[in-house]
């Protein structure tokens, strides 16, 4: 027996393009923190268990899909991959010409992880985002997210969350750090903005009362998009029950191998504060189990890094907003100049010109030549993975996400 679900949102675009075009969801029913901070969040357990209770995963899955197609469609158009890490930080901006004011990202990790295209989301675009997580929360109401493959649970949790994220950074933008977002007077993070099945959920709550606490494997952490530049990339695919492992494991191996995951610090081995939050679920003997995890995902560079210090301090992160403009709008009166070719994929259409702005132009810029010198230096690699493909002597489930 097959069902299938279709939701219709219809949008605009700053880029020529339609960055939310169409929306189907189909269901298809076939074949069968240190120890203090876990003593805090052990405290606050009790009654999210019961609240969130009913997305426990089940331990007998009706083969169900979900199709994210639409979420998909819009992220090839609304990002833009700055690359992998060269482990160097990026250069010090310079004001505009004639001000002492500095425009688009100041992070010295702007030349990693993704960046939205925030300046061009019109009004029929972040209604569209709105619509689209209201659609996902239907989907929640007419399937029991808990009964499918565990896989796709988790695509449809990080999903959820992203484009959540996505849609109230959109709607307060420009700001220059989500984390000052209210929603009700409540931190964008902890506001139970979302309704699924009549329970209001926090981003938060999808983290870590239900992801964190029914998966195993810290590679999860890497799906979760924080809006902000020291956070994991938002990739340009949307996760599904095929993909899922696969993209987690790329996003791991960025993360880790960036300035934004890991640095030295004298003898000391620097991290992203993300592990110290996420240590009462998969750190809890921290400087050991945060470093085998590293291990496992670490390049050269890293695997050098972890054997030339010790201890694990988490003291890195950037709470500036991932986007191409730093949360603000670029100013109309200055004029603009960049090579031809600068832009490209999502920004092809705009080019390097008034429209996006100087700072924006000199952050494409810096981003080609970066990504020149690591081709010449041959330390891009490209990376392939398959979601879908069986071989020989494959384990049933191989790609299983515990």
């Amino acid at each position: 027996m097959k069902r299938k679900v279709v939701f219709i949102a219809l949008a605009g675009s700053a880029l020529s393009v339609s960055a939310v075009a169409s929306a189907e969801a189909t269901v298809t029913a076939g074949e069968p923190h240190y120890a203090a901070a876990a003593t805090q969040w052990q405290g606050a357990a009790s009654s999210a268990d019961q609240r969130l209770a009913i997305f426990t995963p089940t331990a007998d899955p009706v083969r169900t899909t979900i199709d994210y197609e639409i979420w998909d469609y819009a992220l090839k158009r609304i990002l833009l991959n700055m690359g992998p890490s060269s482990g160097k930080g990026a250069p010090r901006t310079d004001a505009q010409l004639g001000t002492r004011i500095k425009y688009g990202p100041q992070s010295r990790y702007r030349l990693e992880g993704s960046m939205a295209l925030f300046r061009f989301f019109d009004d029929d675009v972040k209604a569209s985002f709105t619509e689209y997580r209201q659609d996902l929360e239907r989907v929640a109401a007419e399937v029991d997210i808990a009964s499918l493959p565990r896989n796709e649970q988790l695509a449809f949790w990080l999903n959820l969350h992203n484009v959540a994220l996505m849609e109230q950074i959109a709607l307060e933008w420009p700001v220059r750090e989500p984390r000052e977002i209210r929603i009700g007077g409540v931190p964008l993070d902890e506001a139970r903005f979302i309704n699924l099945r009549g329970i209001p959920v926090s981003l938060r709550d999808i983290r870590e009362q239900i992801v964190y606490r029914h998966w195993r494997d810290p590679k999860v952490i890497y799906g979760f998009w924080r809006g902000e530049i020291g956070g994991p990339q938002l990739q340009s695919y949307a996760f599904t029950g095929d993909n899922v492992g696969s993209l987690l494991d790329v996003a791991a191996t960025d993360f880790i191998n960036s300035l934004r995951g890991t640095q030295k610090a004298g003898d000391t081995l620097a991290v992203s504060t993300l592990y110290a939050e996420a240590a009462p679920f998969y750190f809890p003997a921290f400087e050991t189990d945060l470093r085998a995890h590293l291990g496992k995902y670490a390049e050269p560079r890293v695997a050098e890094l972890l054997a030339d210090t010790s201890g694990a301090k988490p003291s890195i992160y950037e709470h500036e907003i991932a986007d191409l403009h730093g949360g603000a709008r670029p100013p109309n009166s200055l004029f603009v100049s960049s090579e031809p070719g600068a832009a490209e994929g999502p920004l092809a259409v705009v080019g390097c010109s008034d429209q996006l702005g100087q700072a924006a132009c000199d952050l494409v810029k810096q981003r080609k030549q970066k990504l020149q010198t690591m081709q010449r230096r041959g330390e891009l690699n490209p990376r392939v993975f398959f979601s879908n493909i069986s071989l020989p002597g494959d384990p049933p489930n191989k790609n299983a996400v515990e």
